[in-house]
């Protein structure tokens, strides 16, 4: 009881309202839509879960990413996005992974709670584009070879994951925005796939749901860094 009464001070009301609205989005779509992938349907409340902890900057949320990242690779295979399929699985876990070993060995001020921001030097900046369009144009290819479905969006899903998950490697808050340009990439594919599909709008509105939570996740690290920065670690 007393873990449920700390969970609730934990998060601020607007936090649970958004989660229990986008858990609650998630299963209106699964009824409506979908009825059968119940893959997708527990990926989702996953998602949902692990967005509202990377918003506080818990590891928990990289724990969480873990196991979404295992289950949408499963329902990416589903339609031929080997893209997705090989991000997820080939690179966005084995990257949560260590981005979670991070996250707990840089705890702010000792709280495991909430991980001690970092913020990026120019010279780290240029390095991360440049490795990025190296593994972009790589996995272009590999995907062409594999004959994804819609090939360029895909690969445009590569470069923000990769992005996305290099910046949460690095606990800079900017891998909020990227998630959020991969949200809406993914978006566009998911629409694609429900012109064939249409139980795939709940994956698409899953992602939509996806792209609120990391907006609001910005600000909050936004938030927390301007509080970190006022009250540095001391060495």
């Amino acid at each position: 009881m007393e873990r449920v009464k700390a969970m609730f001070t934990y998060f601020t009301k607007f936090e649970i309202c958004l989660w229990v609205c986008s858990v609650m989005l998630t299963v209106i779509s699964y009824i409506v839509f979908d009825r059968e992938n119940h893959v997708m349907l527990l990926a989702s409340v996953i998602g949902a879960t692990y967005l509202i902890f990377n918003a506080k900057g818990n590891p928990i949320g990289q724990v969480l990413l873990i196991l979404f990242s295992i289950l949408y690779g499963i329902i990416s295979y589903s339609f031929s996005y080997y893209g997705e399929m090989i991000t997820y699985l080939g690179m966005s876990t084995p990257m949560a992974i260590l981005a979670l070993i991070s996250w707990m060995r840089n705890p702010y001020k000792g709280n495991r709670a909430e991980v001690e921001i970092n913020v990026m030097n120019k010279t780290e900046i240029v390095f991360m584009f440049l490795l990025t369009a190296v593994i972009t144009v790589l996995f272009y290819f590999i995907l062409k070879y594999f004959r994804t479905a819609n090939l360029i969006f895909s690969t445009l899903s590569v470069a923000t994951s990769f992005l996305a998950v290099y910046l949460t490697l690095r606990r800079n808050r900017f891998f909020t925005l990227a998630y959020a340009a991969n949200d809406i990439v993914l978006i566009i594919l998911w629409i694609m796939a429900t012109l064939h599909n249409t139980s795939y709008m709940s994956v698409t509105i899953c992602f939509f749901m996806f792209l609120i939570n990391d907006i609001y996740g910005f600000f909050n690290w936004t938030k927390m860094l301007q509080k970190q920065q006022n009250n540095p670690v001391k060495d």
